[in-house]
C-alpha cells in the first residue's frame, strides 16, 4: 500500500462513528455484557434464601420487616466480552489496487473503536497460508486502541490464505465475545471447519466478504490471459465475451450464496462488502439494516 490507511483523517471519521452511534448499540457491541451468573453490578436479578456466612450487606432488611425471613439481593454479573477479528492477508485481497486490502484494514479498525469505546477488550490476528498470527493483543480502552491500530498499516498482504488450517489449533475464547473474519472467500480452501470451530465455542460471529467492483462486476473483454492472484502458476487464456462474463457471475453467485447460507445455517452473521464502499455506509446502514447495530 502506497499510503498509510489507518491515519489522522480516518480516526477523525471513526470519532464520528461513535457519536452517532454511542449509547445505542445491540448485537456484539453492549457494553457491560451481562451474563448469567450472578456477581456484583447494580442491576438487580433475584433473591435466594441467606445461608449463615453469606455477606450480610447484601441482606434484603425491608423484605425481613415484611416476610420476617432473610433473603439475599442477587445482581448480574458484568463481563468484558474479547472481540477477536481475523484478517485474510492472502495476495488476493491485494487485488484491485489495494482498495480490498484497504478496505479490510478500514472495517478492522472500525470493529476495534467500537469495542473498546464499549469497554471491550480486542485483538486482531493476521491469517496467512496455515498461519495465523497476532498483531494487536486484548486492547482495552480507546487510548490503548489509539496506540495500537496504526500496526494494522504494516499488514503485508501476500501467499495464500487457508482460514480452518489456521484458526483450528488458535485460542478463540469460549462464549466471550464475537469473532469476525475478513475475507474475499474466493478460495478452494476449507473456510466452513473455521465457522463450525467458532460456533461450537459459543462465539458470535460476523464474516464480511470483501470483493473490488471488477470481482463484482467485470468490464474485462476480448483476449486476456489472467493468472490467480495467490498462485501464478494457474493462469487462464481465453476470448473474454459475454457467454464467459455470464459464467463467471453464475460461479459468483454460487460462491457468495455459498458463504452466506452457511453462515446462516450456523447462526453467524454475513455482510459482502464492496472494496470501493465509504466506511460509513458499512456501518450506519449495512450492519444497521443486519441488526447487528441499531
Amino acid at each position: 500500500m502506497g499510503s498509510l490507511v489507518i491515519n489522522e483523517e480516518f480516526l477523525q471519521q471513526l470519532e464520528l462513528l461513535q457519536m452517532l452511534i454511542k449509547n445505542n448499540i445491540a448485537g456484539m457491541f453492549g457494553g457491560n455484557h451481562k451474563s448469567r451468573t450472578f456477581g456484583s453490578s447494580c442491576e438487580f436479578a433475584d433473591y435466594r434464601d441467606y445461608v449463615p456466612g453469606d455477606d450480610i450487606t447484601k441482606i434484603d432488611w425491608n423484605a425481613y420487616a415484611r416476610f420476617e425471613n432473610l433473603y439475599m439481593k442477587l445482581y448480574l454479573d458484568e463481563r468484558q466480552m474479547h472481540t477477536r477479528i481475523y484478517i485474510d492477508a492472502s495476495k488476493s485481497m491485494g487485488f484491485d489496487k489495494g482498495r480490498k486490502d484497504e478496505q479490510a484494514i478500514k472495517t478492522a479498525a472500525a470493529l476495534m473503536y467500537l469495542s473498546v469505546c464499549e469497554m471491550d477488550k480486542v485483538s486482531v490476528y493476521v491469517l496467512r497460508d496455515s498461519k495465523v498470527s497476532e498483531i494487536v493483543s486484548s486492547v482495552s480502552g480507546k487510548e490503548a486502541f489509539y496506540n495500537s491500530v496504526g500496526k494494522l498499516n504494516d499488514i503485508v498482504f501476500d501467499g495464500d490464505c487457508c482460514i480452518s488450517e489456521a484458526l483450528l489449533p488458535a485460542n478463540v475464547g469460549y462464549g466471550d465475545g464475537m469473532s469476525v473474519i475478513i475475507s474475499d472467500f474466493l478460495t478452494d480452501n476449507n473456510f466452513e471447519s473455521a465457522i463450525d470451530y467458532l460456533a461450537e465455542k459459543k462465539r458470535d460471529i460476523l464474516c464480511v466478504q470483501i470483493l473490488s467492483k471488477e470481482e463484482l462486476n467485470p468490464k474485462v473483454r476480448g483476449k486476456m490471459h489472467l493468472f490467480d492472484a495467490e498462485n501464478t502458476s494457474r493462469f487462464y487464456r481465453k476470448n473474454i465475451g459475454r457467454d464467459i462474463i455470464n459464467a463467471y457471475k453464475l460461479a459468483l453467485d454460487y460462491s457468495v450464496n455459498r458463504i452466506r447460507g452457511y453462515c446462516s445455517a450456523r447462526g453467524a452473521d454475513y455482510m459482502l462488502v464492496p472494496a470501493n464502499e465509504p466506511i460509513n455506509e458499512i456501518f450506519f446502514d449495512n450492519l444497521v439494516n443486519m441488526g447487528v447495530l441499531k
